[in-house]
């Protein structure tokens, strides 16, 4: 992006570890399926790692929010609306998942 400084640069080490549990979560759902797993403890597993997805999601976009979006608003000028724009896109995609 424009920037080299994202919202979630101060917390980065944070979304790395969140982000090495869910892969951890999808290999033990790849485990299960293996090992032919009962459906439904497979079911509670990816249910779990969907919502630490959305939760990931959720954390990225308060800093996007806090961070771009705020410093661009505050800067005005195209750049605002075009953050604004992505936020509200990113926002849609998230509802529609």
């Amino acid at each position: 992006m424009e920037s080299t400084s994202h919202g979630y640069m101060s917390d980065k080490s944070k979304y790395l570890s969140r982000v090495r549990r869910i892969e951890g979560q999808a290999r033990g759902i790849h485990r299960m399926i293996e090992e032919d797993t009962y459906c439904i403890d497979i079911l509670t597993q990816v249910s779990a790692m969907t919502s630490a997805l959305e939760n990931v999601a959720l954390a990225l976009l308060d800093d996007h929010l806090d961070h771009c979006v705020a410093d661009a608003v505050a800067s005005g000028g195209d750049e605002a609306q075009e953050k604004l724009r992505e936020a509200s896109e990113a926002i849609r995609r998230l509802v529609k998942s």
